[in-house]
């Protein structure tokens, strides 16, 4: 039988916090290579030049600075959008005048994890802002940018709340639901697109497919989405980076300031370690998820 609705969200809510913590273990030396090259896009040649020198600087521990940050964002983030993403699947089953328990298209299933978004952002944006900062810091006081840095997730936190109060910890917020709306729209999309093939093709279930087809349909998502929204996060990066040193234009003119002193290129610093990145950690996400509800589910079966 199917679960209670409440017990449904706990279950997606449970999934989600699983499939995020997931994804940062596996990818956040490349996610902090990702933030430090589109902060400072002119200081490194390359991803490999940015971790070798991070690596040089701090150590390894400089490849995992704001890992707790991170975890806090992605669990948070995917517990928000996969409660959100069962529940805006049924507002869409509701608006196409379906049945409670019918079937939703790749299409349909991608437009409820669009507005589904746009709820994690608002718990998204605050944890990030702080993950963001704690991987620039090191370049942000060798700069000049900054007299003194901050190393710790807590002396971050009182930084943001004495300069800038709690407004301060949504720094960013309008530019990262320009991003995750149409990022989220393609993510799953291309995500249900990418099972519905496998299925097809071993004449299975969707639920049935596999762990390596589950792990490349979320490489796949996870790709679709960053080679459509990347230019969105960089502005979004160098928005909550550089408001450490005062107040930070909005996405539009930070947007064209890049455009105009450091070229369209500039928008794409770091698109490298993120594609290498989105396989691993975005597969990671969508097998804890799947996995993680799969035995929650079976509980009510």
């Amino acid at each position: 039988m199917a679960p209670h609705p409440l017990v449904q969200a706990v279950i997606d809510l449970s999934a989600g916090a699983v499939g995020g913590a997931a994804c940062v273990f596996s990818g956040q030396p490349l996610d902090t290579t990702k933030v430090k090259m589109q902060t400072f896009p002119t200081l490194y040649r390359g991803f490999v030049h940015c971790i070798v020198s991070t690596y040089k600087q701090v150590g390894i521990r400089g490849l995992y600075q704001g890992t707790t940050p991170a975890l806090m964002a992605n669990i948070a983030e995917n517990s928000v959008l996969f409660m959100s993403y069962g529940f805006c699947q049924q507002v869409v089953r509701f608006t196409a005048g379906l049945p409670g328990d019918a079937a939703l298209s790749d299409v349909q299933k991608a437009c409820a994890g669009s507005v589904a978004s746009i709820f994690s952002s608002l718990v998204l944006c605050p944890t990030e802002l702080v993950k963001c900062r704690l991987q620039a810091m090191f370049e942000m006081e060798a700069s000049g940018k900054i007299a003194r840095s901050q190393n710790t997730v807590w002396s971050v936190v009182k930084s943001i709340m004495k300069n800038e109060g709690p407004q301060g910890f949504f720094q960013g917020l309008t530019t990262t639901i320009a991003r995750e709306v149409p990022g989220y729209f393609c993510f799953f999309g291309a995500y249900e697109l990418c099972r519905t093939g496998f299925a097809d093709y071993m004449k299975c279930g969707k639920d049935d497919i596999g762990v390596a087809p589950i792990v490349f349909s979320g490489g796949f998502g996870g790709a679709c989405l960053w080679l459509v929204v990347y230019p969105m996060d960089c502005v979004k990066s160098r928005i909550q980076v550089m408001s450490m040193t005062g107040k930070q234009a909005g996405f539009f003119k930070t947007f064209m300031a890049i455009t105009r002193t450091e070229g369209v290129r500039a928008l794409y610093s770091g698109l490298t370690p993120t594609m290498i990145r989105t396989f691993p950690a975005n597969g990671a996400l969508f097998l804890g998820y799947e996995a993680s509800r799969k035995v929650m589910m079976k509980q009510f079966d």
